[in-house]
């Protein structure tokens, strides 16, 4: 009936947080990992999935049971709610804290003069 590398459109019945659970017909169902969400770190599923939301995913492989492991990511690299990437924000916080070490003297001084 369905084949890996098949996409279809199904809609979220339960969100885990090890990933999403999708109903793609009546008989058939499958779970889309949170590995298998973005090419970006995720830390919450719920993020990205409502239940009843309609989602259109790869068939990335098909267990003996005839249950789907689906792939949001193969289809879609760009999701509108991506979280960046650890290495991502390690160059965020490295700008940031250069920043603060930059301004903290200039920051003390004038908490000291509105002190007096």
């Amino acid at each position: 009936m369905y084949k890996i590398g098949q996409v279809v459109q199904g809609m979220i019945t339960a969100i885990k947080p090890y990933g999403a659970f999708v109903k793609v017909d009546e008989r058939t169902s499958g779970l889309i990992h949170i590995s298998e969400i973005s090419e970006y770190y995720i830390n919450d599923v719920a993020y990205f999935f409502k239940k009843g939301e309609k989602v259109i995913v790869k068939i990335i492989d098909i267990n003996k049971y005839g249950q789907l492991r689906l792939s949001l990511k193969a289809i879609q690299t760009n999701r509108k709610y991506a979280v960046p990437t650890k290495k991502d924000i390690a160059k965020i916080e490295k700008i940031g804290f250069k920043s603060l070490k930059e301004k903290l003297p200039v920051w003390i001084e004038d908490a000291l003069k509105e002190k007096v």
